[in-house]
């Protein structure tokens, strides 16, 4: 059964980004519990960025699951790339979202690793691909002690040129000797670079570990132009069974953003 997960992101410098709720992350729980969420997406500032007891607590007591965890913040807070052209930044990259993966693994959840693949800039492709691939063996195989995957994010070209498509992502993923990295699908991302959605996300039946659900325009999912139907049946037909997870513009404010995409995640996901 595929699960509801709403964002909360403690990160100032992303401030006015893809994030439903911001900075409270008690404030966050106690509103996606009112509203009838599966669980919470939590973007910290880093490892220590956030208060593990006091989350351990919150889901609890408000019967919340921890959907996963960015790692985004390695990049705009410190610029870190796994695909850097200085080894010590790949290195200090690579510990980073190890650290996260141990804070995200402690709750049952997978680490995201989205804009810190980086891009090819300084180096060939073919050269960043495989520091990427190094990376990724590395820290799938390091997830798999807490029974996640990595999830690994292909992005739209204005924000990497590595890997922009879910067939991409397949293909790649297939490259790898560790079978512990899973794709993210973000339909932001996909509405930019698919041909057709639907097909996409039954092309990487199995490989798909998590679900980014938005709009076209990056609000909540029901506010652009996305045609939600045959995204669902696909999904469904192709037995995902993982978490759909707003990260989307909290438009036109948090309150109202979370509302809409409960309402539209079980007008796709629940309904009969």
């Amino acid at each position: 059964m595929i699960r509801s997960s709403v964002t909360i992101s403690l990160v100032p410098e992303v401030r006015g980004g893809p994030f439903i709720f911001w900075d409270d992350l008690a404030e966050g729980c106690r509103k996606a519990a009112e509203l009838g969420f599966d669980a919470v997406e939590v973007f910290p500032p880093g490892p220590q960025g956030v208060d593990a007891v006091l989350l351990r607590k919150l889901v609890a007591d408000h019967k919340l699951s921890v959907a996963a965890m960015g790692t985004g913040a390695g990049w705009v807070k410190h610029r870190l790339s796994l695909t850097s052209t200085d080894a010590a930044v790949r290195g200090k990259a690579r510990d980073f979202i190890q650290a996260m993966i141990d804070l995200a693994g402690s709750f049952g959840a997978p680490a995201i690793i989205g804009s810190m693949q980086g891009r090819y800039d300084g180096i060939d492709r073919e050269a960043a691909l495989e520091y990427l691939r190094e990376a990724l063996e590395h820290l799938g195989e390091h997830a798999k002690q807490y029974n996640v995957p990595l999830l690994y994010e292909p992005l739209n070209r204005y924000e990497t040129n590595l890997i922009t498509t879910l067939d991409a992502g397949v293909q790649y993923l297939k490259s790898l000797s560790t079978q512990n990295v899973k794709l993210l699908a973000d339909l932001f991302h996909m509405n930019i670079e698919e041909t057709n959605l639907a097909a996409a996300l039954r092309g990487a039946a199995g490989f798909v570990g998590h679900l980014h659900f938005v709009d076209s325009n990056r609000r909540p999912a029901g506010l652009g132009h996305l045609d939600y139907t045959p995204i669902a049946h696909a999904l469904k037909e192709s037995g995902y069974n993982g978490f759909a997870s707003a990260e989307a513009f909290p438009w036109p404010d948090p309150d109202a953003a979370a509302l809409q995409t409960i309402r539209a995640f079980w007008m796709y996901f629940r309904s009969a």
